[in-house]
């Protein structure tokens, strides 16, 4: 508390010492300039606008872009150099004569200008090399003319869902400050035309479509601000991620495919291609994805493609699983069928000699109770068949053999077995032939609803 007092005196003194400074500077600088400059600047205040009680003054603004040097998917913004050039009228530097007059950039500390500032930049600088790149001209009618050269990086929300067969809408918006729409007010001098530059622009990877400007209204706590918005679109130009990415993985996928006509005995070499070509395109992938944002929430057009290439040729890989899986599943089913085979031929002669055997028997049990006298009972036996109306009872029908009703239940269960087992392949060599033909034909027609999917929709 006992300081306050000498902080005070302190305080006072320094300010004391920086209004010494500045009178005695602005006096230097009066002194030194021409007789007309020093007519303007007597009682001219540049603390005040100009129509400081007439209405708000009106800013005329247009662009040179020089260069967009870089423009970020990672941090989503673009650097650029842009020449600024502000147009403003101020009554208090009206003079005689009809030449303007061309002042050094540095006097412009001696001057009125607009709080100007540019809403969505990260980082700025004006250039001073060799001096500050500042212009100043004066005209007879009051009019001023301030350029600024300045270099820029500026915030752009992209949507690259589509990436990279995107097209990018990018602002560049100035505002006042500190002005509201009651003391300043922002215009474009030439409309659209207002921005030029851009149709000599040589970019690494796209090319500005269309550009058009706007005037709009800043809305804060505080009030309404003057705004003005200058809009480009770009396009990127998708050859190079064509030669860079979409071929190598199309043909990643194509050799895939070559394991198909190599035979299933040779299983290093299916195997070697099978994981190289996963592998391969795994780096693939992770390549494409250092050039962009590492935490997003966009599913980018260039993702989807490289997943569908990753999955054809893990599916190439376990397509030779399968069939090799086949193969040996075959193998054995044959061996158990033939041991099938040959058991049910031995059961069918034990079944038919058993069969013999019996009917042997049968006959020799008959033959004890025919007649002795073997003419007569030859007869019989030979008139027997040939006239049924003999005296002898004919002989009760056996039964129904259940066989053809077996067969019948055998065949039927058979049926309903192969159609529930539907993925039984009787010879696994044509799971290559079919897929010989279904992934390519598959692989054409996904590409065919990726890119028109991409490109028009």
């Amino acid at each position: 508390m006992s300081r306050a007092p000498g902080l005070s005196l302190y305080r006072a003194f320094v300010l004391y010492l920086e209004l010494d400074l500045y009178i005695n500077t602005h006096t230097a600088t009066e002194e030194i300039l021409p007789p007309t400059i020093q007519r303007l600047m007597k009682g001219y205040n540049k603390y005040l606008r100009p129509f400081f009680d007439n209405g708000p003054v009106t800013v005329g603004m247009s662009l040179d872009i020089a260069s967009i040097d870089t423009i970020s998917e990672i941090n989503m913004d673009y650097t650029a150099t842009i020449f600024l050039r502000q147009r403003w009228t101020d009554e208090r530097l009206v003079f005689e004569g009809n030449k303007s007059l061309s002042l050094d950039g540095r006097l412009v500390e001696l001057l009125w200008v607009p709080d100007t500032f540019i809403v969505d930049s990260k980082k700025s600088f004006l250039h001073d090399i060799t001096v500050e790149n500042r212009l100043i001209r004066i005209f007879p009618n009051g009019t001023v003319l301030y350029a600024l050269r300045i270099t820029t990086t500026v915030a752009c929300n992209m949507d690259l869902t589509k990436y990279p067969m995107d097209k990018q809408t990018c602002t560049l918006q100035l505002e006042s400050w500190g002005y509201n729409i009651n003391d300043v007010m922002f215009y474009w001098t030439r409309g659209n035309e207002s921005v030029s530059g851009l149709d000599s622009l040589q970019l690494a990877q796209y090319t500005v479509e269309d550009h058009y400007t706007s005037v709009s209204e800043a809305i804060y706590e505080t009030g309404h601000y003057p705004k003005l918005v200058f809009h480009f679109e770009l396009k990127r130009s998708i050859l190079y991620f064509i030669l860079e990415t979409y071929v190598p993985s199309s043909l990643l996928v194509v050799l895939s495919w070559v394991s198909f006509w190599i035979s299933l005995s040779s299983v290093p070499a299916r195997i070697c291609i099978g994981v190289t070509t996963v592998l391969t395109m795994t780096t693939l992938m992770m390549g494409a994805r250092t050039s962009l944002p590492n935490a997003n929430c966009f599913i980018k057009a260039i993702d989807v493609y490289l997943g569908i290439c990753f999955s054809f040729i893990f599916g190439a890989l376990i397509e030779y699983a399968v069939a090799h899986f086949c193969t040996l599943t075959h193998s054995d089913a044959h061996m158990l069928m033939y041991g099938h085979h040959m058991h049910d031929f031995d059961d069918e002669m034990n079944g038919i000699l058993t069969t013999i055997s019996n009917h042997n028997r049968a006959k020799r049990r008959k033959e004890p109770a025919a007649t002795p006298s073997s003419a007569p009972a030859s007869t019989e036996l030979a008139v027997r068949p040939s006239s049924p109306s003999g005296s002898e009872p004919k002989p009760e029908a056996s039964p129904p053999e259940p066989t053809n009703w077996c067969l019948t239940v055998l065949a039927t269960l058979r049926k309903i077995l192969r159609s529930i087992n539907c993925c039984h392949v009787e010879n696994p060599h044509h799971i290559d032939n079919y897929s010989r033909v279904t992934f390519p034909l598959s692989f054409v027609m996904v590409n065919l609803l990726y890119w028109t999917y991409y490109l028009y929709f």
